[in-house]
């Protein structure tokens, strides 16, 4: 998620990250990471408090007010929840026909995305 702040109303953080600002802390689903008092303030989230308590990586950008925050880790240590991929499918450089991912399905599997710029 890409932010110009670090203090997000709790709708504009729950829309970007999934995670919702409850009294019981961040919940997502049926799991609540509790927060400390400073995570909240002025109505506000305050996104450094927060990513640092549920284990998102936040970077800053090279100009001012640019910032990026990641995929929570808490409570897991993981940030996938799942190794399952969605369906891709692409056209064969050589004949022009789909591949589909799925028919890989059962076998490891290693993406790999390049672009130039």
């Amino acid at each position: 998620m890409l932010l110009d702040s670090l203090h997000l109303d709790a709708a504009a953080f729950e829309a970007g990250t999934g995670w919702a600002i409850k009294p019981e802390g961040a919940c997502r689903g049926d799991v609540c990471v509790p927060l400390p008092v400073e995570a909240r303030a002025d109505g506000d989230v305050d996104v450094e408090v927060v990513a640092q308590r549920l284990g998102m990586p936040l970077v800053a950008g090279d100009g001012p007010d640019v910032w990026a925050v990641g995929p929570a880790t808490a409570p897991t240590g993981r940030a996938l929840t799942t190794a399952v991929a969605p369906e891709l499918e692409l056209p064969d450089l050589r004949t022009g026909d789909l591949f589909r991912l799925s028919s890989l399905h059962g076998q490891k599997v290693l993406l790999l995305a390049w672009a130039s710029w």
